[in-house]
């Protein structure tokens, strides 16, 4: 049970709802980060007061330190900001929300100042898994998912007393704004049809991961370091009530699925309060007023992603993080109006012929890797 809490990305979506679930749980927060939202982040430290605050940007800090002056709490700026809120001596957990690689230090941090880690950046594990987990496991602390697939199966998984138990992991995917349409149909899709998402409320980049169904490729290599299991005993069912949020499938056929309404504060108060529970803040699920739940096969040609994913996860060294970055970038660059969206997934599919993978040794390697990628999708436009 986390009794201090540490936010990175408190003004996101996960963010934000992270702060609700501490609030009725009592759990205090001592450091919140944000990029640049000078307003919300000067709501949350007088709701909060928190020891430290982090924009990431220098003239956001500058900003928010006028805006807070009356107040104790020290403002602190860019990835040396970042660091100190993700080791902060009061916080027993660090909750990190952040969007894309910018996440993978901050959780190498996290691990060596022995904070349990509350883990809702994908790219972490995508880009860096072997390093993380090796870091996670020399340290002696606890890393829980927060995505809610990803919780779906931890909890799940706890009626799996030994590994030999499981035969398979099956994460479900919404299929988010164009399920159903075939490659030639997605030609021309704008930016406000891919931010249309049916079922969640999340920030742009997730949310267009989600349309190119990267998000469930990135999710997939996540899977794999969480929990150990290999890329072919990783299945992917496209559900698009959002109700089931991943199954397992033990040895013997039985599957067992974790259900509830899309409220993201299922898992965040799970991943906060493991291995208790409490009341949530969250709905009820009624099975009579959902009605039908439908399951269906993802459309590996039209969404190249997928492949992508599971191609660099079996190529292994830093192969997931040069489609990890060929993604972000690319991810960006549509959102700028700069490339059609269905170059997404082509030139996240090119960057593991383009760039050289490597054996990881350390997080430069990582980095590295990241950056070729991007500089690949740069010139290729």
């Amino acid at each position: 049970m986390t009794n201090n809490l540490s936010i990175l990305g408190s003004t996101g979506s996960i963010g934000t709802q992270a702060i609700d679930v501490a609030r009725k749980l009592n759990i205090k927060v001592s450091a919140i980060t944000a990029n640049s939202n000078v307003k919300l982040m000067e709501e949350q430290i007088r709701l909060l007061k928190p020891e430290i605050a982090v924009m990431y940007q220098e003239s956001a800090a500058d900003e928010l330190k006028l805006r807070v002056s009356d107040t104790n709490t020290k403002i602190l700026t860019g990835m040396d900001g970042l660091l100190e809120a993700a080791s902060i001596d009061s916080a027993d957990t660090v909750l990190n929300s952040l969007v894309g690689m910018i996440g993978l230090l901050p959780t190498l941090t996290s691990a060596k100042a022995k904070k349990n880690i509350a883990l809702a950046n994908k790219e972490t594990l995508v880009a860096g898994g072997d390093l993380v987990m090796r870091t996670i496991r020399e340290n002696d602390v606890k890393l829980l998912p927060v995505d809610s697939e990803h919780s779906a199966i931890f909890q799940c998984l706890q009626a799996c007393p030994e590994d030999r138990f499981l035969k398979k992991l099956i994460l479900t995917a919404s299929g988010g704004p164009f399920f159903g349409k075939k490659y030639d149909e997605l030609r021309d899709v704008t930016v406000a049809e891919a931010l249309n998402h049916p079922n969640w409320s999340m920030g742009a980049k997730i949310t267009v991961d989600s349309a190119s169904m990267m998000n469930k490729g990135l999710e997939i290599i996540e899977a794999r370091w969480l929990f150990d299991v290999d890329v072919d005993n990783i299945d992917v069912v496209v559900h698009r009530q959002s109700i089931v949020h991943s199954l397992i499938e033990f040895v013997d056929n039985s599957v067992l699925a974790q259900l509830g309404l899309p409220d993201m504060r299922i898992p965040i108060q799970y991943a906060l309060t493991y291995p208790e529970r409490f009341v949530s803040p969250a709905k009820p699920l009624n099975l009579w007023d959902v009605g039908n739940l439908t399951f269906e096969k993802p459309d590996y040609d039209t969404f190249k992603c997928l492949n992508a994913c599971k191609d660099a996860l079996r190529a292994g060294g830093t192969a997931p993080a040069i489609v990890n970055g060929a993604n972000e970038m690319a991810n960006s660059l549509f959102r700028e109006g700069k490339i059609k969206f269905l170059e997404i997934g082509e030139l996240v599919s090119k960057s593991l012929d383009a760039v050289e993978s490597r054996p990881i040794k350390d997080v430069s390697d990582i980095l590295d890797a990241d950056k070729n990628a991007r500089d690949f999708v740069l010139s290729s436009i």
